[in-house]
């Protein structure tokens, strides 16, 4: 995924960027690279072609939500390949799969709508934070959806994410590698016998 972004859009930084963050940043030395990032729009407020291409292949996410008085909780949430869907530039939806019927999340929501999502690729390194805002979507059936209108994105550097794969990647390497090795081994048949 690209770091590329649309140099119109800065509003993204004022959001991650509290004053309390700046304020770090200044005291870290940070503030002046952040300031530059965010002149070239390198944080975004709308959903653009490269996030839904990574969203939609995306089998996992972790979902952040807190209390009213701050209290945070973390969550998985996941499913098949695109089970989060795109709905238009500024919105996300996906299913509220039944868990452990423990309801954090949905206690959080209901004193305070402001939730994080962190999305990443182990296979090629990549991670992407969103933050936002999110409601229940009411809908026919017994699967809850919610919706995340996101008010800010960024794609975070690969530096320390591990290379992991899941299995079946893994599988379908494997089974390209075997393959390939029964080719070498009935060619270097075929080359005996010739020699022979």
């Amino acid at each position: 995924m690209s770091d590329e972004a649309n140099p119109d859009e800065k509003g993204g930084a004022d959001i991650m960027f509290t004053p309390a963050v700046r304020d770090v940043q200044d005291r870290l030395g940070s503030r002046q690279k952040m300031e530059k990032l965010a002149s070239h729009g390198r944080f975004r407020t709308k959903i653009t072609d490269d996030l839904v291409e990574f969203i939609s292949v995306r089998n996992s996410i972790y979902l952040g939500t807190a209390s009213a008085d701050g209290q945070p909780y973390i969550q998985h949430r996941g499913g098949e390949p695109g089970f989060v869907k795109v709905v238009d530039e500024n919105h996300l939806e996906f299913p509220d799969l039944p868990g452990n019927q423990q309801y954090i999340s949905l206690g959080n929501l209901s004193e305070n709508n402001r939730a994080f999502i962190f999305a990443m690729n182990y296979e090629d390194r990549v991670r992407v934070k969103l933050w936002g805002n999110l409601s229940v979507v009411e809908q026919e059936g017994p699967t809850r959806r919610f919706r995340f209108r996101v008010t800010a994105w960024d794609v975070n550097c690969p530096r320390n994410i591990p290379n992991l794969y899941a299995m079946p990647a893994v599988t379908r390497r494997v089974e390209e590698l075997q393959s390939r090795i029964r080719l070498l081994e009935a060619e270097i048949e075929r080359l005996k016998s010739a020699a022979e």
